[in-house]
């Protein structure tokens, strides 16, 4: 007998969506069916999704919980309890290998203990690795493998992170043999530093220049380089949270020559210019917004990223959550500092903590123009809504070796679902305890008015504010824009784990569980084409 039937609801695939009246079966945590009329036993609970939208739960391969770099950022709690409230039910993480460490696995055990017991969604971890030893490409990276572990992250810039092309081409050839994937952050750091040191010697280290010593020259060089050393080393990579659109022409070029390079990009690069930067004359508040690489100047900037999450240049949209707090001497406060003698502060960018939070509002925001395809009637790019699980659930999933039982709606997958509001008739506030009882709607029961809720407080929009986010952040980038959707119910492996409606956090700390990945499976392209330049036979002579 099925445990769970979620009825008159759209469900949306990564292919299409399926025609009105299909339901979810679910049983011992999976999806156990798909289909019509399923048979409810005496004990099957059912959830009328009320025309709603039906997707999966969404797969955030990119965020920064708990990282000894980010004192005031979010704990595994916290983070976690913001995924599920969003929408996540599955998180990828990062352990970072310290320059000075000879080995990966101090690094992954400690970061293994914050997050053990204290998450509410699933979660996996990346490896940052900045000391690429002989012992480790030998010896510590395939054992990562067998640990369930198979991505690593790899810097151009950072000076305590940041690997030479030497290193680089080592790291890239290894993974390819392993089967891991690879994620490269591309910034020229040359360029950065001197920029930043010219801006500083003039005075100019206001929080606005932060996107003024980060140019996007500096994104491509490295883009571009980053996609040679893949080709040289029939490497497939990934790169992160691109926010230039020459670097994303060199993506999309590689494409074409059906190289396997993925490209992931983030909300803020997509809703945000650098004049959010900006800081008043009496404030530092512009520090807020200052993530690497940067927002970009121009609002044509943001619709090429857009136009290539149409166009399917774009392999996953991640959040990149990097939290760190607002008004603390140890987050973004930090570039402010007291100077004897002079009546204000200095402020200085170089100081700032990269990085933003977004792990709760990555949804909605994307979401927000999940309708039709191409350019709209308000002269909008948008995606389609098969699209939108394809960017946040579907690809991350494979990409990371989590596509067998994640990021698809399907028979034998976990039972990891969101199901949006009705569209037209939204709900705009609840109470959102930690605990409570199950949601309007469930056993076919649907009643706004018992959550003290009147036909008033309905609207089409949801308002974003950081006030009703669920990270211990004080701030969010998107503070009052608009979108018009919002995860209404989310389900973790067939358990109701957040009711926005109702008693808000349904789950427990300690739900989520650390999933062992399999190898990487590219989504675009394919290995084994000669580079550019060189004979088919060349790689046998090194490789």
């Amino acid at each position: 007998m099925l445990d769970l039937i979620i009825r008159n609801g759209h469900i949306v695939t990564a292919a299409e969506v399926l025609p009105f009246g299909t339901e979810l079966g679910i049983e011992d945590g999976k999806i156990a069916v798909i289909g019509v009329n399923l048979q409810a036993g005496p004990k099957t609970e059912i959830v009328d999704a009320e025309g709603g939208y039906v997707t999966p739960g969404g797969v955030d391969s990119h965020v920064h919980i708990e990282q000894d770099n980010a004192p005031t950022g979010d704990t595994w709690e916290t983070g976690t309890r913001s995924a599920i409230a969003g929408g996540n039910t599955t998180v990828i993480a990062f352990a970072t290998q310290k320059r000075e460490d000879q080995s990966i696995w101090p690094a992954l055990e400690a970061y293994h203990r914050k997050a053990s017991g204290n998450a509410y969604c699933d979660y996996g971890f990346h490896l940052i690795i900045t000391n690429p030893s002989a012992d480790v490409l030998n010896q510590e990276l395939p054992a990562l493998v067998d640990r369930g572990i198979t991505s690593i992250k790899l810097y151009m810039t950072y000076q305590p992170l940041q690997l030479g092309d030497g290193d680089l081409f080592r790291v890239m050839m290894r993974a390819h043999q392993l089967g891991i994937t690879t994620m490269i952050h591309c910034e020229n750091n040359d360029i950065i530093e001197q920029i930043t040191k010219r801006l500083a010697e003039q005075g100019n280290t206001d929080s606005f220049f932060h996107s003024v010593a980060r140019p996007q020259i500096a994104e491509s060089e490295a883009t571009y380089r980053a996609i040679c050393l893949a080709e040289v080393t029939d490497t497939p990579i990934l790169i992160v949270h691109m926010s230039a659109p020459e670097a994303v022409r060199h993506v999309n070029e590689a494409q074409q020559r059906l190289l396997p390079i993925h490209a992931e990009t983030c909300p803020h690069y997509l809703y945000l210019i650098s004049e959010h930067l900006m800081s008043g004359p009496d404030d530092f508040d512009g520090a807020r917004n200052i993530c690497a690489p940067p927002l970009r100047h121009d609002p044509k900037d943001l619709e090429y990223l857009w136009r290539g999450l149409s166009n399917g240049t774009f392999t996953v949209v991640s959040s990149d959550h990097a939290p760190s707090t607002f008004d603390h001497p140890c987050g973004k406060m930090r570039g402010m500092t007291a100077v004897e003698g002079e009546e204000k502060p200095h402020r200085d960018f170089r100081k700032v903590p990269n990085g933003v939070p977004g792990v709760e509002t990555r949804l909605p925001l994307l979401f927000d123009r999940a309708r039709g395809h191409g350019i709209s009637d308000d002269g909008l790019i948008r995606i389609s809504l098969p699209r939108f699980v394809q960017l946040t659930s579907t690809n991350p999933a494979k990409l990371y070796g989590l596509g067998d039982r994640k990021g698809s709606l399907l028979p034998g997958f976990d039972a990891d679902i969101v199901i949006w509001y009705p569209e037209g008739d939204h709900y705009v506030s609840g109470n959102t305890a930690a605990h409570g009882t199950a949601p309007n709607g469930i056993n076919g029961v649907s009643n706004p008015q018992a959550n003290g809720l009147s036909e008033k407080s309905r609207t089409k929009r949801f308002i974003i504010t950081n006030e009703n986010l669920h990270h211990r952040i004080d701030f969010t980038p998107f503070e009052g824009i608009q979108v018009g959707n919002w995860p209404r119910w989310v389900f973790l492996r067939g358990k109701l784990a957040w009711d926005r409606d109702g008693a808000g956090l349904m789950g427990n700390i300690g739900d989520g569980q650390f999933i062992e990945r399999k190898t990487s499976r590219a989504l675009t392209g394919q290995v084994g084409q000669t580079a550019r330049g060189m004979k088919s036979h060349e790689w046998n002579y090194w490789l």
